[in-house]
């Protein structure tokens, strides 16, 4: 099964299960700023145990790797669980929607977008920003994160609400990475 096929199959999951998603990371960086490859899907979810259970159902084993206790602990703690395509080696992060100001925030913001023949909900460019900024800060400074921030930055700059963008850098405290990006951007 493709990347592609593995989205289409966890979101048609997710949504029959009545399951709020909305895809992040470096699959929406791609789609709103630079596309680069990535082997793992992250989505947030507004996941129980009990509606993980079509979850587990969909993506059985041998094919697949998905464990109920990391689900039952990754609910409990506001955590994350992996789904893995074992034959392909992809794989999915499931990140539980924590109950802080700022992911409920950008959660709340999502909207669709198409893509590769694929409706899905997906975060704000603003928030696909601000998350590469906090994920950069949490590995030590990752160029990988950082650049993805600046060409999403770069690619959207005309349609973000800079507003946005500055409140939340001052209250998660990458307001100085967004600054060194703003130079660094390359916008019209």
């Amino acid at each position: 099964m493709s990347q592609q096929e593995l989205l289409k199959q966890v979101v048609d999951v997710l949504e029959q299960s009545g399951v709020d998603y909305m895809v992040t990371g470096s699959t929406v960086s791609s789609l709103q700023g630079e596309p680069r490859v990535t082997h793992d899907i992250d989505f947030v979810v507004t996941l129980t145990v009990a509606s993980a259970k079509p979850l587990i159902e969909a993506f059985p084993p041998p094919r697949y790797y998905v464990d109920e206790h990391s689900i039952r602990s990754a609910v409990s703690t506001q955590g994350m669980f992996n789904l893995i395509d074992v034959d392909e080696g992809d794989k999915v992060d499931f990140w539980i929607l924590k109950n802080d100001p700022y992911d409920q925030s950008a959660f709340s913001r999502r909207y669709r977008e198409e893509a590769v023949g694929i409706r899905f909900f997906v975060s704000r460019p603003e928030d696909t920003i601000l998350s590469k900024l906090r994920w950069s800060e949490m590995c030590g400074g990752s160029e990988k994160q950082l650049r993805d921030a600046l060409r999403v930055y770069e690619v959207q700059y005309s349609q973000l609400d800079l507003k946005y963008l500055d409140d939340w850098a001052n209250q998660l405290n990458v307001e100085s990475v967004l600054q060194d990006l703003k130079k660094q951007a390359q916008v019209l």
